[in-house]
């Protein structure tokens, strides 16, 4: 019942939400919209589904039985970096968004919500991971010690691989293509998450505090705050590189 067909949109969406009422509606509002949908009722049940294959785009509840959204979403990011992830869920609280995005989440959505206004979302969020024909070519950027695949959304060396998520790509891509120069706040937020309010703020300075991590544990390049401004990127290479 929940396999996808052979004929299969743009779109896979797995749908975890073990609300029954909610979750059937959303995947006959989904399917009407052109997408395959996979409805799970726990969180176990989807990550089976998602290890088998064949999902491109993951919307999951937070609060379910045996495996939550937050496992959920750590678990497929162990074995997918790329794959869309939005949290829709009844927590509102910052930490819980903020919790959304350490794990992994491209988008937080809280109930109640507008249909509308999922759809947006996930068209946003699509646009932002199509290679559109003029970027398949590589844009691999030298950090100093590793490099930056943003085709591929990895950062890798001859000896490791560390996938990045699409924002944390989107957000590296824009400090390398201004290296040495400040990228404002406000110009990655609206070029990045369409919107500057305050909880896109927030999960932006969470996911730069994780770039700048995997930066200082990885390479010689370090993230600069420009107080009250943005943010810059620093390469310290060898004299000869």
């Amino acid at each position: 019942m929940n396999k996808l067909q052979s004929d299969k949109p743009t779109l896979t969406i797995l749908l975890a939400e073990d609300d029954t009422n909610l979750g059937g509606f959303l995947k006959s509002y989904l399917e009407n919209k052109g997408f395959a949908v996979g409805l799970f009722s726990n969180g176990e049940d989807a990550l089976k589904a998602f290890l088998d294959g064949g999902y491109n785009f993951c919307i999951t509840d937070v609060m379910m039985p045996v495996k939550d959204g937050f496992s959920l979403a750590k678990d497929i990011r162990k074995k997918d970096a790329n794959i869309p992830i939005l949290f829709l869920t009844a927590k509102t609280l910052e930490a819980d968004r903020l919790k959304g995005f350490q794990v992994g989440g491209d988008d937080y959505l809280t109930k109640p919500f507008s249909m509308d206004e999922l759809l947006l979302r996930i068209q946003a969020i699509s646009r932002r991971m199509a290679i559109q024909p003029a970027q398949q070519q590589e844009q691999i950027f030298d950090l100093g010690n590793i490099r930056f695949d943003y085709t591929k959304q990895m950062l890798f060396n001859d000896t490791q691989q560390i996938g990045l998520t699409s924002k944390e790509s989107e957000l590296l891509l824009a400090l390398c293509l201004r290296e040495g120069q400040v990228v404002e706040r406000g110009e990655a937020l609206v070029k990045i998450w369409h919107s500057d309010n305050y909880f896109n703020a927030r999960s932006m300075d969470v996911y730069i505090a994780k770039l700048r991590r995997l930066l200082k544990e990885h390479s010689t390049s370090e993230i600069l705050n420009v107080h009250g401004v943005g943010f810059k990127l620093l390469i310290h290479r060898e004299p000869n590189a």
